[in-house]
């Protein structure tokens, strides 16, 4: 079964967003193991130079780092990324696990994103629109779209 970490930096503010994590993590049971890791956001000023920005970018990365599981193909959430469909996804995810890839990692940064370092580590940087999103909604999207291609993947009928 596939291993899934979910790192997130930040954490869920508001029940609702909680609540509708909870529904895709018991819904993605049937098709891995999943664990979602929760990092705190570094506090920046109200207007951040570039080079604030960069070092909390710095040290969310290590904590990030830290917490990527040997091995793991990682997937950089970030707006620059590739867009797939939900069947191309699915597809990745196949090919992955036909490869022998047991472990994968999905990352999302906070409000100011993800460092350079995290990007460069990932085998897939992966957007899901050019429209910028509260990384609260991020988080069920991307649940929601895993729970989709796993689904589509083992031939299921939630895709549409």
């Amino acid at each position: 079964m596939l291993s899934v970490r979910l790192i997130c930096v930040g954490k869920l503010g508001e029940k609702f967003w909680a609540d509708a994590v909870r529904e895709y993590v018991k819904r993605l049971g049937a098709y891995c193991k999943l664990e979602i890791i929760e990092l705190p956001e570094q506090r920046l000023p109200q207007a951040p130079s570039e080079g604030e920005t960069r070092q909390a970018l710095d040290k969310e990365a290590a904590l990030i780092a830290d917490k990527i599981p040997q091995g793991a193909s990682v997937i950089a959430l970030c707006v620059e990324g590739k867009e797939l469909s939900s069947e191309q996804l699915a597809d990745y995810l196949g090919r992955l696990t036909v490869s022998g890839t047991s472990r994968l990692c999905l990352v999302i940064g906070g409000s100011c994103g993800l460092s350079d370092k995290i990007k460069a580590r990932a085998a897939l940087r992966l957007s899901m629109s050019p429209m910028t999103f509260p990384h609260h909604l991020a988080r069920v999207m991307v649940l929601e779209q895993l729970y989709r291609a796993l689904n589509i993947a083992a031939g299921g009928k939630y895709h549409k």
